[in-house]
């Protein structure tokens, strides 16, 4: 299914920010989080200081080597005569932790109610939440910088955001207050419910492509499994010797992964509860600054947007990238006080954010995905597992489509 991968992924990019005198550079710069827009049109980076920088994608040529251009500048969105979208700087007022862009486009439905409710925001277009570090989340118009909504309610730092897929404008947040809250901003962003039940600051949230799953992840060794149409626990996954700090669902929703503090990605069957493998990322020899580095803890895991590929960052230094079907990874680049990760959603670029507060990006291994896969894909994304076993096929089938041929 997959051809070998026998490049190391190559710097293709970074970005720096500017460093006026009046920041004490020595705390508050880190890039606690990256995100593309899912038309891959835009990139924001959230590079410290309050600081969240929207910029246009494909990046301007002078970012990107010779070579790379036309990788690097596939995006299906060609915005000559249209007029350039241009950079912009979002000024947060606070340590911005958490980004995530809405689907787009938006509903049409959404343009005909805001027309009867002229007290509310048009939130008619593609738009950025940022979540700060007094609990505040601030709903920014991407196209003109401009600030919809500012949702209170959290009482410490929202961590993670995550829009649902569908486009119905529903957001997730996470928190340091331990908890979790639903917010629709169709209703001027109302809270519509708070999940609770975690112990330790939540870190991150994600929200499965079909939307019928919420997973979150806290300073604890359990994730939590939550319903997206009840809003109730379905299931707590435990398998982890330490905190879980990152989670993702892979494209068609039938795959979690959980990356923790205890150096392992775990793939769950999010349907089941049961845990399907196991990554340990295991010490590369390979020569540090200094000794008193946690080694390969992990901090960030993601999907590839084919659903074929996982990229990790953890403390040892490196950026892997993992095949689906294999247990050790396909390929490494070395990248210092890696925080973040996530991968372009049209393919073949990988950004990364670190504790300096830079971007990196990088080449992404493109494969085209065989009949078989885009088969399961298109099957996982509407059938449940126990959905899939209940099918009159044989055994070795529903073992291809349940991702039990390991």
């Amino acid at each position: 299914m997959l051809s070998p991968v026998s490049e190391e992924p190559l710097l293709l990019a970074e970005l720096k920010p500017g460093r006026p005198q009046q920041f004490d550079w020595k705390s508050s710069c880190e890039t606690w989080s990256v995100a593309f827009s899912p038309d891959g049109s835009w990139f924001a980076w959230s590079q410290g200081h309050c600081i969240v920088k929207l910029i246009p994608w494909p990046l301007e040529e002078q970012f990107i080597p010779k070579g790379f251009e036309a990788k690097s500048r596939s995006s299906k969105n060609d915005t000559k005569g249209r007029g350039s979208p241009k950079e912009k700087t979002l000024d947060c007022g606070q340590i911005v932790w958490g980004l995530a862009f809405s689907p787009w486009p938006s509903p049409p439905s959404r343009k005909l109610w805001a027309r009867h409710h002229a007290q509310v925001p048009d939130i008619s277009c593609l738009i950025l939440a940022t979540g700060l570090n007094d609990g505040q989340i601030k709903i920014w118009e991407v196209q003109t910088g401009l600030l919809l909504l500012n949702l209170s309610g959290h009482q410490d730092v929202v961590r993670d955001l995550s829009f649902t897929p569908s486009g119905s404008l529903i957001l997730v947040s996470a928190s340091r207050d331990k908890t979790l809250r639903i917010w629709d901003l169709n209703k001027h962003g109302k809270q519509i419910q708070v999940l609770s039940g975690h112990l330790q600051w939540v870190y991150c949230c994600s929200i499965s492509p079909d939307c019928s799953m919420l997973c979150s992840a806290a300073g604890e060794k359990s994730v939590f499994l939550w319903s997206m149409r009840s809003y109730t626990l379905i299931r707590k996954l435990e398998g982890h010797q330490s905190s879980v700090v990152s989670c993702d669902f892979s494209p068609d929703s039938a795959l979690l992964v959980t990356a923790s503090y205890d150096t392992n990605v775990i793939m769950w069957d999010p349907y089941t509860g049961e845990r399907l493998r196991v990554l340990h990322h295991a010490q590369l020899d390979l020569p540090m600054d200094d000794s008193d580095v946690h080694i390969s803890s992990l901090r960030s895991v993601c999907f590839s947007p084919e659903g074929l590929y996982l990229a990790t960052v953890a403390d040892d230094r490196l950026l892997r990238i993992w095949a689906l079907e294999l247990k050790t990874p396909v390929a490494f680049a070395p990248m210092t006080n890696g925080l973040c990760c996530t991968f372009f959603p049209h393919g073949g670029v990988i950004a990364t954010g670190t504790r300096d507060g830079h971007v990196q990006f990088w080449t992404a291994p493109r494969v085209l995905s065989s009949l078989k896969h885009l088969c399961r894909k298109a099957l996982r994304s509407f059938l449940t597992t126990y959905q899939v076993l209940a099918l009159p096929i044989p055994k070795k089938m529903k073992e291809f489509l349940t991702y039990r041929t390991f």
